[in-house]
């Protein structure tokens, strides 16, 4: 057993890793590297494809099964090209989607404009309690769940991560070609599903730095739409509209501000916890990022405003604006552009033309999605397969730091949105949902859990948070915070799922709402019992707490660290408040 003072790293962290530049074809370490002369751009580009060769991490033969996982993870080689723009973007308007834009209007349906409010500060403020990152290493989460939880768990968690967006991907591409019916297009949705299918697939092409360069131009223009709708909100609501007269609180009152009571509160919260989904890609594209230290504790503090100004301002006019129920809002589709409450909002307010912009930025929001679903899948699958919890080939990337075997497995399991010429789309979705409903309550409750258990192990190593770049602005109390509302997240969908709204307890019901969890419960324990681990956790001495930073100097770490506090001291107060929080 390592002492207190001694982290069981010294293994995994003198693994000879050599160092390289993942993005590019002249580094030492790559395959075939005789002969250095640029050769023509087909040769570098069919060369790009090959494996980036390295030395194994996992070739130390005392290492613990976790210890390779743990070093498998810490020395991934992708790229590293994500600069400070592209993560601030991600932070601020990647997960800004489906759910905030059209999944809004039946959690207003269900709930009423209060439930709506209440549902979304509560998951927002779990959500708020849940990012911060230490260790931007391959797989992120995931990974996290094998190193400071089991294995088994990280299995189970890294799993239904990857099954979540490897499903989200042909949701949002039917998604996007029902969006493009809204102006009664005579084109098949196949065929737009096939643009989509394509242009998405070709983005994630490019690398890291496709999906970045995408992400960042998708998320300027959710946010522009977002904030414009405030503000058209405001004007709406006080009266100046085309259609002229004060609403106010009108709808409050009259159909109410809550639909269907306490149960109606109950089933906005899972609605809700959907509308998040994604917030934790900073997290994943922390081990993409070319400066972590610098970058990553400005992105993750934008979650702060994304969730107070584009999800609770927002959702608070579309309370005021629109009838819960309105029988738009039951839509053909969850994903029918033309439920959205902010479409109907404006359609209210009598503008012409303005309802067309809003849905041009729904299809670019189920877009930036289904690009997400690539990127986060992709990256999933390469960390879970290097850490040998699935088959090897799926660790395969190139010289450009692309997990391409990843990618190959969502662009198969994308084919599925084909499905959209068949008139059982609907079922078919709906069953694949039900296999990750609760992906992202297991993904989260997850991260808080670990955030505790890191914070646990860096006490038994009498070591401190001022080695940390980063620390969460809510503490560890946060993470138990958001661990307990994903439990209560969970238990609220569970008597929903049994007792459906306004309906008698049916089986298939109850299986479409909660389908995630026994499949969570039978691959954690088909993992124990594969691999005849009984250990039920991680215990303190066996946490590595040092593998995967890109800063290992740790005296030198505080130094900088107490320079930048001492520094941001000297500065008016008025600057150190827009720091916490910007």
């Amino acid at each position: 057993m390592a002492s207190p003072t001694e982290p069981p790293t010294k293994q995994a962290s003198n693994v000879d890793i050599a160092p390289r530049e993942s993005g590019s074809s002249s580094s030492s370490h790559l395959k075939g590297q005789g002969n250095t002369k640029p050769g023509t751009k087909w040769s570098r580009f069919r060369d790009s494809f090959r494996k980036m060769e390295e030395l194994d991490p996992l070739a130390n033969k005392d290492m613990t099964d976790l210890e390779k996982a743990v070093a498998a993870t810490s020395n991934a080689h992708l790229s590293r090209s994500l600069k400070t723009r592209h993560l601030q973007m991600i932070a601020i308007g990647g997960a800004i989607g489906t759910g905030l834009f059209v999944g809004s209007g039946s959690a207003l349906r269900t709930g009423g404009p209060a439930a709506l409010l209440i549902g979304w500060i509560l998951v927002g403020t779990m959500i708020y309690c849940t990012l911060a990152v230490t260790f931007p290493v391959s797989g992120a989460f995931a990974a996290y769940s094998t190193r400071f939880l089991d294995p088994s768990w990280g299995f189970a968690m890294g799993s239904l991560y990857a099954l979540n967006w490897l499903i989200i991907l042909p949701l949002e591409l039917v998604a996007a070609s029902i969006t493009v019916s809204y102006w009664k297009s005579d084109v098949n949705n196949a065929a737009w599903v096939s643009i989509f299918y394509v242009l998405i697939l070709a983005i994630n092409m490019f690398g890291v730095k496709g999906y970045g360069e995408a992400e960042f131009v998708f998320s300027i223009i959710k946010v522009i739409a977002v904030i414009g709708f405030i503000f058209l909100g405001i004007i709406l609501n006080c009266g100046g509209g085309p259609q002229g007269g004060y609403i106010g609180g009108t709808f409050w009152r009259d159909p109410g501000a809550f639909a269907n009571g306490f149960k109606g509160v109950c089933s906005v919260f899972v609605t809700a916890a959907f509308a998040f989904t994604g917030t934790e890609m900073v997290g994943l594209a922390a081990a993409e990022s070319e400066n972590p230290r610098k970058s990553l504790p400005k992105a993750t503090k934008q979650v702060f405003w994304r969730i107070t100004l584009f999800y609770i301002v927002s959702l608070t006019l579309v309370g005021l604006l629109v009838r819960y129920d309105d029988d738009r809002l039951i839509g053909t589709s969850s994903v029918d552009a033309s439920a959205s409450p902010f479409v109907i909002a404006i359609n209210n307010g009598g503008i012409k033309g303005l309802p067309s912009v809003m849905n041009v930025v729904i299809l670019i929001a189920v877009l930036s999605v289904g690009n997400s679903a690539v990127y986060g899948c992709s990256r999933t699958l390469a960390s879970l397969a290097a850490q040998g919890l699935l088959p090897h080939f799926l660790a395969y990337i190139d010289r450009k730091g692309r997990p391409l075997a990843g990618i190959a497995m969502s662009a198969l399991f994308g084919l599925l949105c084909f499905v959209s010429a068949s008139d059982k789309q609907g079922e078919v979705f709906a069953w694949l949902m039900a296999l990750v409903g609760l992906s992202s309550c297991f993904t989260w409750g997850s991260i808080c859990l670990c955030h505790i258990r890191f914070r646990q192990a860096l006490t038994f190593y009498g070591r401190d948070t001022s080695e940390l770049a980063f620390t969460s602005q809510a503490t560890v109390y946060g993470s138990w915070w958001g661990f307990i509302m994903n439990i209560l997240i969970m238990i609220a969908q569970f008597w929903i799922a049994l007792f459906p709204l306004h309906d008698n307890p049916d089986p298939a019901v109850f299986f479409k709402n909660y389908l995630a969890f026994p499949i969570v419960i039978a691959m954690y324990v088909g993992h124990k019992i594969y691999l005849k681990n009984w250990i039920m956790y991680v215990k303190l001495p066996q946490i590595d707490i040092d593998s995967g930073r890109r800063d290992l100097d740790l005296d030198k770490v505080k130094q900088e660290l107490a320079e930048e506090r001492l520094e941001l001291a000297l500065k008016p107060f008025y600057y150190r408040v827009y720091k916490f929080w910007c």
